[in-house]
């Protein structure tokens, strides 16, 4: 009877040994000096596991990276365009009168008066110029006006009326080569040459002085086709 009594009370202190040490996977008891606080572990680590998830699978995109030969498109299509204009010489063709010259080395209309201003009646320079003929002579071609600055002309002839010439020639670029010199006209050799010119009976009654001239007596002349 008391061999059954020692079992029973062993196996009673056992089970409360067993019920003390045994520990709950789902709360922990934390006591303090005033409160006793319940913390759900189990919840605290499925929350942390879940957020270190969504962390992992966040990941941010890297920034495009564009290929060199994009980038340099890109640049170059940024960039202005330089519109490159090449000079190119402008060879004019001539027609020939006279004797047989060269267009080069002629001096600008602008040259040619700075000459004619140095000279005094009666003198005379061996000269080439070019410029544009103003007028020429209706009747036959025997001489034509040449542009100079300031609204002035040369009066050109040609050596010995060897040649003429074309009666259309007004506009056109030319090229003399002869001499050149300063002269006054009278009003009747004016007259001649304004009716010659194909100027009207009222212009041609308008000239009532004489005039200086800036003459020239043309060996060759070239003018432009």
């Amino acid at each position: 009877m008391k061999k059954t009594l020692l079992v029973g009370a062993a196996l009673l202190t056992l089970a409360a040994c067993k019920k003390e040490t045994e520990v709950k996977t789902e709360n922990t008891v934390i006591e303090t000096a005033t409160d006793t606080v319940s913390i759900d572990t189990d919840t605290i680590t499925a929350n942390e596991t879940s957020e270190v998830t969504e962390q992992k699978e966040v990941v941010e995109a890297p920034e495009a990276v564009e290929k060199p030969e994009v980038k340099e498109k890109k640049e170059t299509a940024s960039k202005p365009e330089i519109a490159v204009k090449v000079a190119k010489d402008v060879k004019v063709d001539y027609a020939s009168f006279g004797d047989k010259i060269l267009a080069d080395k002629a001096l600008s209309k602008e040259q040619m008066f700075a000459k004619y201003k140095g000279l005094k009646p009666g003198d005379s320079v061996s000269i080439k110029f070019a410029t544009k003929i103003k007028d020429v002579c209706q009747k036959k071609g025997c001489w034509m006006s040449l542009q100079l600055p300031d609204e002035k002309e040369s009066f050109v002839k040609f050596k010995d009326y060897a040649f003429f010439v074309p009666l259309n020639a007004a506009g056109q670029d030319a090229v003399v080569s002869g001499k050149a010199f300063v002269s006054e006209i009278s009003v009747a050799q004016l007259r001649h040459y304004a009716k010659d010119g194909g100027k009207t009976e009222e212009e041609i009654n308008k000239i009532t002085e004489p005039k200086k001239t800036y003459g020239f007596i043309a060996d060759g002349v070239l003018i432009s086709k």
